[in-house]
């Protein structure tokens, strides 16, 4: 074995936990912040109601990005520690996963499928 295959390896291993590490934080961080929110304007304003699709909102956001920076992880350790079958078999089975995840979140945060816009979107 070259040295600096290893040393690469190594580092790619490092990367893609720092990834994962990334993933779960963004997802507990921005649940935690997101509820807080939540509960100081709901007791702020008394009206739990007024801020609730915000709250949901924002829930979804978070385990979304979540979800992106887990599955970049899993694309890193997975294409440089080898590609034999049983872990590619488990990275399309978990890129599974997370991408209908993912797609029913975006319908849950916008209320739409991601293809299709309203027609009163400022958005170009």
């Amino acid at each position: 074995m070259i040295y600096g295959e290893g040393a690469f390896r190594t580092s790619m291993q490092y990367a893609a936990m720092s990834l994962e590490f990334l993933g779960v934080a963004a997802i507990c961080v921005g649940v935690l912040i997101t509820t807080f929110l939540f509960l100081y304007c709901s007791w702020i304003f008394r009206d739990i109601t007024r801020f609730y699709v915000q709250y949901r909102r924002g829930m979804g956001k978070s385990i979304l990005l979540g979800l992106e920076l887990l599955v970049a992880g899993d694309i890193v350790m997975t294409t440089t520690h080898g590609f034999e079958l049983n872990h590619l078999l488990v990275l399309g089975l978990l890129v599974l996963i997370r991408t209908f995840l993912s797609f029913a979140l975006e319908i849950e945060i916008n209320g739409h499928l991601p293809w299709k816009r309203p027609q009163d979107s400022d958005i170009d």
